[in-house]
């Protein structure tokens, strides 16, 4: 599910969960009108409701989430929200089955609502971090997850999060920075990704894949993960990044540079005859 993008909307990684593409914000006007009046008969006859009657209505509604049934899954929280308007997560949860649908100001408003029940809840605050970088308003999304991590200072996406906002927005070195902290916390994370039980949304797509290759096989190289660092900087090459042998002058990069598929890749390629 992790995606990364060239020139066309990737996915969206929420925990074990998909989220909206980038670029598809066009419906969000109509959705946000939709939503409010929908009546139970304009819901799709053809949806499965969750057999075991034992589950209570958020486990509905969480069940509706995996299964990818975005909409009933927005008419399940939307209840439990109405019921329980002080309830953080809840409206947190809404937003999330609303970013699904694309729906992203509907959704933004409810992550909003979640902070201000809740003002330490950086799950939600992450979330709109996460809207604003899908509009690509990348320093707002800085903000944002500056703000989750004064909230949450041990949550790995958070940085992680922060570093693709600062890649997108064009500054590098606080974008490794930010990288490294995440593998800091956890060396593992970029394989693994997040585990917040579905609270958390993740954006993992940018532009120029090839710097962004060689930014974080900089970061790994810099948390001493020689084994990644080698393995994203064969990425970067692979994306066609111009700039690959910069990592002869760089200091960070001094442990790898006898490793043989550094020294294949940093190689010349062979003159071919012209021929007779």
């Amino acid at each position: 599910m992790i995606s990364l993008r060239l020139a066309v909307p990737v996915s969206i990684l929420l925990v074990t969960l998909t989220a909206p593409t980038i670029g598809q914000t066009s419906d969000d006007t109509r959705k946000e009108a939709a939503f409010p009046m929908q009546a139970p008969s304009q819901v799709s006859a053809a949806r499965t409701t969750p057999a075991d009657a034992k589950l209570t209505p958020e486990e509905v509604a969480d069940l509706y989430m995996a299964r990818k049934q975005y909409r009933e899954a927005s008419e399940e929280y939307k209840r439990l929200t109405d019921q329980n308007p002080r309830n953080a997560v809840y409206l947190n949860k809404l937003g999330i089955a609303l970013h699904q649908q694309t729906a992203l100001g509907l959704a933004l408003k409810y992550y909003q609502r979640a902070v201000k029940v809740d003002p330490t809840y950086a799950d939600a605050e992450n979330n709109i971090g996460t809207i604003w970088y899908q509009r690509k308003r990348y320093g707002k999304a800085i903000r944002a997850y500056q703000k989750a991590i004064k909230m949450r200072d041990d949550m790995p996406v958070l940085y992680s999060n922060l570093g693709y906002a600062y890649f997108s927005d064009g500054k590098y070195e606080e974008s490794i920075a930010a990288f490294r902290v995440a593998l800091a916390k956890d060396p593992q994370f970029f394989e693994r990704g997040a585990s917040r039980n579905g609270s958390v949304l993740q954006d993992r797509s940018v532009l120029d894949r090839g710097r962004f290759y060689f930014l974080l096989a900089k970061s790994f190289a810099e948390s001493g993960n020689l084994e990644r660092c080698v393995l994203y900087l064969r990425k970067a090459k692979e994306e066609g990044y111009a700039s690959i042998v910069d990592v002869k002058n760089d200091p960070a990069f001094a442990a790898v540079l006898k490793d043989p598929v550094v020294v294949e890749m940093l190689a010349p390629k062979p003159v071919e005859s012209a021929q007779p």
